[in-house]
């Protein structure tokens, strides 16, 4: 069996001969970089001191792509040249720890999760995604758990191994998880599986050509981050290992006992902090309400009394803040008939009129809205403007006809 990544994801440095090279592009005869796909993304290293940009598969063969042009070292690597080749160690075991975290996921997802399908998935350098396809709700309380199950596997130490079966064997044993696209698009005659060991039964199977590690304590803490949806029945879940996991939890730590100092409680408590708070805030904006209300009523007494006739009619006529435009409606359009034929109420830029038909609420916007700018509109009962450029006084001023 020849080398591979996949199979010999500990092989690093290793020694080959230059089958082929076309410009940057040198094909091995052997070779432990591992080439893009399937979500993982391609090895870094050197090839004779030069450094590799990307790894690909073509047709069958592994192409590895050199930096720059005309490097005068690179003029030595061709055909039947002896090469030493150094895969990126860091780079390498992040994709190995990360790759792995995916199935050790997944496997938390089959015991969380209703009629489960593997959707897809991907590495970059900040975060890990994995495409759950479930009509199970993924919420917050889901996300934790399926942390919590991940960050166990790792700790009981759980053996992971690759092995191949041929074609028709794996697509027909129960339990192996694939990916569409990945079992419509099976090349050869055998299905590399990935496997998580478990007490009774494995923790994942999957089909798989990624590098993993041997046990699943070499992952490192998992930190799930966030979900979304990407597509009609897929929920992602994306998740971080190493640097990035730790400080987001470093981060996430620190902003939960700030917000426990504040609200002077303890992390544990801190929900049922935050939910008295809220109720406090909601007691408060209730007693705002009815403070603001009763402001208005003071104020709507007062404009009662400085009623003005108009062409025929009583018209009340004031400025009254304190109400959005919806409220500043309601109050007009309760007035109106109530001592007063047309009701115009006025908050900065926001007007809003009722009468009891005669004139029509939306002529008197109109009147309004050609002098000052604006628009708006209504029924003949209630109408409303917005966006006049004049200061309240001025447009009461105008109104009373002043």
């Amino acid at each position: 069996m020849s080398p591979h990544a996949a199979r010999d994801p500990y092989t690093i440095r290793f020694e080959a001969t230059v089958e082929s090279r076309e410009g940057r592009e040198v094909v091995l005869d052997r070779t432990y970089f591992y080439p893009e796909g399937g979500g993982q993304p391609a090895d870094r290293g050197a090839i004779a001191g030069i450094p590799v940009d990307d790894v690909q598969k073509r047709a069958g063969r592994v192409v590895h792509v050199l930096a720059g042009d005309g490097d005068p070292a690179a003029e030595g690597i061709d055909a039947g040249a002896t090469v030493e080749c150094a895969v990126d160690e860091a780079f390498r075991t992040y994709c190995m720890r990360a790759h792995t975290a995916s199935h050790a996921l997944y496997g938390a997802g089959r015991r969380l999760l209703d009629d489960l399908g593997y959707g897809g998935f991907g590495i970059t350098e900040e975060k890990v995604r994995v495409d759950f396809s479930t009509p199970t709700a993924i919420d917050d309380a889901t996300l934790v758990e399926l942390e919590r199950l991940v960050n166990e596997v790792v700790w009981d130490s759980r053996s992971v191994t690759w092995e191949e079966y041929p074609r028709e064997e794996a697509l027909s044993r129960d339990g192996i998880a694939f990916n569409t696209k990945t079992e419509e698009g099976i090349e050869g005659d055998t299905v590399r599986v990935v496997t998580i060991d478990g007490a009774d039964e494995p923790w994942d199977a999957a089909a798989c050509g990624g590098t993993h590690v041997s046990n699943t304590r070499e992952i490192g803490p998992v930190t799930v981050l966030d979900r979304s949806n990407p597509g009609e029945g897929l929920t992602r879940v994306e998740f971080a290992v190493g640097g990035v996991g730790i400080a987001r939890r470093v981060a996430e730590k620190r902003a939960a006992l700030d917000a426990a100092r504040a609200a002077e409680t303890n992390v544990g408590d801190l929900p049922d902090a935050v939910a008295r708070l809220r109720e406090e805030r909601e007691d408060l904006r209730s007693e705002l309400a009815d403070l603001r209300n009763r402001l208005v009523d003071v104020r709507i007494a007062e404009l009662r009394e400085g009623t003005i006739e108009r062409d025929g009619r009583t018209w009340l006529v004031g400025e009254v803040e304190g109400l959005d435009a919806n409220g500043l409606a309601d109050r007009a359009q309760a007035l109106a008939g109530d001592g007063a034929d047309v009701v115009a109420l006025v908050d900065g830029s926001s007007l809003a009129v009722a009468t009891t038909g005669d004139p029509e609420a939306g002529a008197v916007v109109d009147e309004v809205t050609d002098e000052f700018g604006g628009g708006g509109g209504g029924s003949p009962t209630v109408a409303q403007g917005g966006g006049l450029d004049a200061d309240g006084e001025e447009v009461v001023a105008f109104l009373r006809g002043e």
